[in-house]
Protein backbone atom coordinates (compact mmCIF):
# COMPACT_ATOMS: atom_id res chain seq x y z
CA UNK A 1 0.00 0.00 0.00
CA UNK A 2 3.28 2.78 0.48
CA UNK A 3 2.33 3.42 -3.19
CA UNK A 4 -1.19 4.85 -2.24
CA UNK A 5 -2.24 7.45 -0.20
CA UNK A 6 -5.22 10.24 0.75
CA UNK A 7 -5.42 13.64 -0.76
CA UNK A 8 -7.32 15.38 1.97
CA UNK A 9 -9.15 18.82 0.63
CA UNK A 10 -9.84 20.37 4.18
CA UNK A 11 -11.17 23.52 2.90
CA UNK A 12 -14.17 21.93 2.11
CA UNK A 13 -14.68 19.41 5.69
CA UNK A 14 -17.46 20.37 7.63
CA UNK A 15 -16.13 18.66 10.70
CA UNK A 16 -19.15 16.17 10.73
CA UNK A 17 -16.76 12.95 12.11
CA UNK A 18 -18.04 10.37 9.57
CA UNK A 19 -14.40 9.41 8.53
CA UNK A 20 -13.78 8.82 12.22
CA UNK A 21 -16.58 7.16 12.70
CA UNK A 22 -16.74 5.05 9.55
CA UNK A 23 -12.67 4.35 11.03
CA UNK A 24 -13.74 2.71 14.30
CA UNK A 25 -16.41 0.50 12.56
CA UNK A 26 -14.35 -0.83 9.95
CA UNK A 27 -10.96 -1.96 12.54
CA UNK A 28 -13.26 -2.32 15.38
CA UNK A 29 -11.17 0.71 17.03
CA UNK A 30 -11.87 2.03 20.12
CA UNK A 31 -12.37 5.59 20.00
CA UNK A 32 -9.19 6.83 21.60
CA UNK A 33 -7.11 5.04 19.39
CA UNK A 34 -8.62 6.29 15.99
CA UNK A 35 -6.82 5.74 12.84
CA UNK A 36 -8.10 8.88 11.25
CA UNK A 37 -9.20 11.98 13.79
CA UNK A 38 -10.22 16.06 12.93
CA UNK A 39 -8.54 18.53 14.00
CA UNK A 40 -10.09 22.11 14.34
CA UNK A 41 -7.42 25.18 13.29
CA UNK A 42 -9.29 28.02 14.93
CA UNK A 43 -11.05 30.25 14.97
CA UNK A 44 -9.19 33.32 14.79
CA UNK A 45 -9.27 36.85 12.58
CA UNK A 46 -5.99 37.12 11.01
CA UNK A 47 -6.68 40.39 8.96
CA UNK A 48 -9.18 42.79 7.78
CA UNK A 49 -12.75 40.40 8.76
CA UNK A 50 -10.89 37.80 7.42
CA UNK A 51 -11.49 34.38 9.18
CA UNK A 52 -9.54 31.54 9.66
CA UNK A 53 -11.27 28.34 10.67
CA UNK A 54 -10.80 24.77 9.55
CA UNK A 55 -11.35 20.93 10.05
CA UNK A 56 -8.21 18.86 9.12
CA UNK A 57 -9.10 15.30 8.55
CA UNK A 58 -5.33 13.51 9.85
CA UNK A 59 -4.89 9.73 9.66
CA UNK A 60 -2.71 8.53 12.25
CA UNK A 61 0.11 5.88 12.28
CA UNK A 62 -2.94 2.89 12.86
CA UNK A 63 -4.05 3.71 9.27
CA UNK A 64 -3.58 1.24 6.83
CA UNK A 65 -5.45 2.84 4.06
CA UNK A 66 -8.11 0.02 4.91
CA UNK A 67 -6.07 -2.49 3.38
CA UNK A 68 -8.57 -5.25 3.37
CA UNK A 69 -11.57 -2.99 1.92
CA UNK A 70 -9.02 -1.65 -1.14
CA UNK A 71 -7.78 -5.33 -1.87
CA UNK A 72 -11.66 -6.25 -1.97
CA UNK A 73 -11.75 -3.24 -4.78
CA UNK A 74 -13.24 -0.92 -1.84
CA UNK A 75 -12.55 2.65 -1.15
CA UNK A 76 -11.02 3.49 2.57
CA UNK A 77 -13.73 3.78 5.18
CA UNK A 78 -13.05 7.13 5.50
CA UNK A 79 -13.08 8.44 1.70
CA UNK A 80 -16.34 6.22 1.15
CA UNK A 81 -18.39 7.88 4.01
CA UNK A 82 -16.76 11.26 3.80
CA UNK A 83 -20.33 13.11 3.40
CA UNK A 84 -18.30 16.42 1.84
CA UNK A 85 -16.27 13.95 -0.14
CA UNK A 86 -13.05 15.46 0.77
CA UNK A 87 -10.75 12.86 0.58
CA UNK A 88 -9.27 10.90 -2.49
CA UNK A 89 -7.73 7.52 -2.35
CA UNK A 90 -5.39 7.23 -5.14
CA UNK A 91 -1.80 5.93 -6.29
CA UNK A 92 0.65 8.79 -4.86
CA UNK A 93 1.52 10.05 -8.73
CA UNK A 94 -1.94 10.89 -9.35
CA UNK A 95 -2.43 12.44 -6.32
CA UNK A 96 0.31 14.83 -6.32
CA UNK A 97 -0.96 16.21 -9.94
CA UNK A 98 -4.06 16.94 -8.72
CA UNK A 99 -2.37 18.17 -5.16
CA UNK A 100 -0.61 20.85 -7.63
CA UNK A 101 -4.15 21.92 -9.15
CA UNK A 102 -4.91 23.32 -5.61
CA UNK A 103 -4.28 24.71 -2.14
CA UNK A 104 -5.33 23.98 1.23
CA UNK A 105 -5.17 20.30 0.67
CA UNK A 106 -3.27 17.77 2.48
CA UNK A 107 -1.63 14.70 0.87
CA UNK A 108 -0.77 11.81 3.40
CA UNK A 109 0.98 8.59 2.81
CA UNK A 110 1.62 5.83 5.22
CA UNK A 111 4.54 4.56 6.70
Amino acid sequence: MSQYGLLIDYEYCTNCHSCEVACEEAHDFPPEARGIRVFEDGPFEYGDGQWNWNYIPTPSNRCDLCAQRVTNHQQPACVHHCLAQVMKFGRIDDLVEDFKAKPRQVLWMPN
